[in-house]
């Protein structure tokens, strides 16, 4: 049978009763005859509690001893969920990062998995057990305690779907699967049975907060199939349904991929983004770098750039960072930028929002940027700057048209429709 590894985010195991119906759950894979390994996040919440009793004591917390108490949360729901499934007569055995081991470079609290060391789980699953490990956390060669950031749990359990070479990498959350786009604001939005990596990877860098980017980006590279499922369905679903819902991840010559072949996959949207303009620059080389040089050094993150024609030996030059670095990346532009450059004005505009189309078909497909071009002006909607790849084309606009657009480009391209 097949070696699934199951992840259950912190809404999953968010009580006693959550993390009971997590076992319940695991239960029934097990008893189909799938090997499982379990990784489960801390209970919601809990790792914001931890952070703040840190600060509590040192306002900027000492980021190796901060590493120590956040990845305690897990510690907790392994052994909690190990007991639950014992409780249920399995054979289970929990594990936390440095006992796998999983072997991380020194960055704590964004540590960056090297290697994971599996033969210890895969002796435990030959012999029947069900292998619970912690997500978020590793160790670094000092024997550090690290862990990997927010959303860190997705990764460990790519990252041991791929070492132990799993079947499949399910990830059990509090949504469905992944969506053409938000229901909250298209109601007829339809869940996706498949997407590719390529797809997915831009939707989560593009806002979708289904899947974390670096698990995406890890399953791609190690070709590990993901499936988005949600936990708080019925935990006694039978298998063969369960096998078959929520949202696969795979790669684009999967024999599943020639179910759906639509031009578009989705809508996705950005709204905590900012647009800075640097006003009358002088037109002439070396001055894009002289801008975003100091910006790149202060660790901000540049998305959205456009340059206008130059006139008179001067041009505009416009980009996006995310909105809580304006004030910082304005700052960095007005004190060391502007008196070197001797620019007319830098200002900013944190009312905008980034507005998506994804889909492996506009490789074979053209119109499509005019037909979202013209949607968008049919509403009044001012496109502000543009930007495309080969599966995406993303426009920054008002932000108050947000919603607006977003609806009117579902209903353009039919995304309601199977």
């Amino acid at each position: 049978m097949a070696l699934i590894v199951q992840k259950f985010g912190g809404t999953s195991v968010g009580s006693v009763e959550r993390i009971r119906n997590v076992a319940r759950r695991v239960a029934k894979w097990r008893a189909a005859g799938h090997s499982i390994v379990v990784v489960p996040s801390a209970m919601a919440g809990e790792t914001n509690r931890l952070i703040a009793l840190a600060r509590e004591i040192q306002p900027q917390p000492d980021r190796r001893e901060l590493d120590v108490v956040a990845s305690t949360g897990e510690q907790v729901t392994i052994g909690l969920l190990s007991m639950a499934l014992i409780e249920l007569g399995l054979k289970a055995r929990s594990y936390t990062g440095w006992q796998v081991k999983v072997q991380t470079d020194s960055a704590h609290a964004k540590a960056r998995i090297v290697a994971i060391e599996h033969e210890r789980l895969r002796h435990d699953l030959a012999e029947g057990y069900v292998a619970v490990v912690a997500g978020f956390q590793g160790i670094d060669t000092q024997g550090n305690i690290t862990t990997l950031g927010r959303g860190g749990s997705d990764t460990s359990a790519v990252a041991l779907a791929a070492a132990l070479k799993a079947d499949e990498c399910q990830i059990y959350t509090d949504v469905d699967g992944v969506y053409t786009t938000d229901p909250r604001i298209v109601p007829q939005a339809r869940r996706l049975k498949t997407v590719t990596f390529e797809e997915m990877l831009e939707m989560a860098s593009l806002g979708s907060k289904v899947l974390q980017i670096r698990a995406v980006e890890f399953a791609g590279k190690y070709r590990v199939r993901l499936r988005v499922l949600s936990s708080l369905t019925d935990p006694m679903l039978p298998v063969a349904e369960e096998a078959e819902a929520g949202t696969l991840i795979t790669f684009e010559d999967d024999p599943t991929m020639v179910m759906e072949k639509a031009v578009i996959s989705g809508v996705a949207f950005n709204r905590d983004e900012a647009k800075i303009t640097v006003h009358d620059v002088p037109d002439r080389p070396g001055v894009a770098y002289a801008i975003l040089g100091p910006i790149a050094e202060a660790n901000i993150d540049v998305d959205v750039i456009v340059q206008n024609v130059g006139h008179d030996g001067m041009t505009d030059l416009s980009f996006t960072v995310n909105r809580a670095d304006c004030a910082r990346a304005m700052k960095i532009l007005k004190e060391q930028v502007q008196p070197h450059i001797k620019c007319r004005e830098v200002s900013g505009d944190e009312k905008i929002a980034k507005l998506s189309l994804v889909g492996l078909g506009m490789r074979s497909h053209v119109g499509i940027a005019s037909q979202m071009f013209r949607t968008l002006a049919e509403e009044g909607i001012n496109i502000q700057m543009i930007t495309t790849s080969e599966i995406k084309i993303s426009v920054v606009i008002d932000e108050k048209y947000l919603e607006l657009a977003v609806r009117v480009l579902h209903n353009a391209f039919e995304l309601e429709r199977e």
